[in-house]
């Protein structure tokens, strides 16, 4: 379907340009929210004997999403959530979450402004984009950590994930050390720091032996 675009639309135009999209993104999407018109003799005529008017209006709102953007870009929302010790949250952070950190912090946003992709589901520092009008998009963070001390921690650029995951992985790498079993014994030799007092496997046989005679005389 042919549309004249009303404002801008990423990927597609700016406000006047005509496009060809599919009908369904036009008639669900495009049309009802008034954001095109279909691109007919009719519909053309009356953009352009409106041009002017529609072209001032976009900008006063452009002006005042910059007004706004220069005080919503770059503020952070710390959520402090339960997560397991490789970092995933159980559960996780979605918009209405990151509308309600930028309402207290004062900032007048709706869900439709507030663009995440998929919701959050580890801890960090995650880029959430706002777009406050077709042409005004500012970036936010989502400080996402288990406590507060790790949410300062990211905030002064520490990657508290890739930690937990050299922790993790120092640990089995630890832990399989503990287990190795040394390539220089000889089968069925026993590792001299499992034995006690370092006595040999020779000594602690003959003291086992011992022991049962004596008890047998007994």
């Amino acid at each position: 379907m042919d549309i004249i675009l009303l404002e801008r639309i990423e990927k597609l135009g700016t406000i006047g340009d005509v496009v060809t999209v599919k009908d369904g993104y036009a008639r669900n999407f495009l049309l009802p929210q008034k954001k095109a018109l279909r691109a007919n003799d009719a519909n053309k005529k009356v953009f352009e004997a409106n041009r002017e008017r529609l072209e001032k209006e976009n900008a006063e709102r452009r002006g005042e999403a910059e007004k706004v953007g220069s005080k919503v870009d770059g503020a952070e929302v710390v959520l402090i959530r339960a997560a397991s010790n490789t970092g995933q949250l159980y559960g996780s952070v979605n918009v209405r979450d990151m509308i309600a950190g930028l309402t207290e912090q004062g900032h007048d946003v709706n869900k439709k402004q507030v663009i995440m992709g998929s919701p959050i589901k580890t801890i960090g520092m995650h880029d959430v984009t706002v777009a406050l009008h077709p042409e005004v998009h500012v970036i936010v963070k989502a400080n996402v950590a288990r406590s507060d001390d790790e949410a300062e921690l990211q905030s002064q650029g520490v990657d508290v994930l890739a930690q937990l995951f050299e922790d993790e992985q120092k640990e089995i790498e630890e832990a399989a050390d503990a287990n190795r079993i040394d390539p220089t014994l000889e089968p069925g030799e026993i590792p001299a720091e499992l034995l006690e007092d370092g006595a040999t496997p020779a000594e602690d046989t003959a003291e086992e032996a011992a022991a049962e005679e004596e008890a047998a005389s007994e």
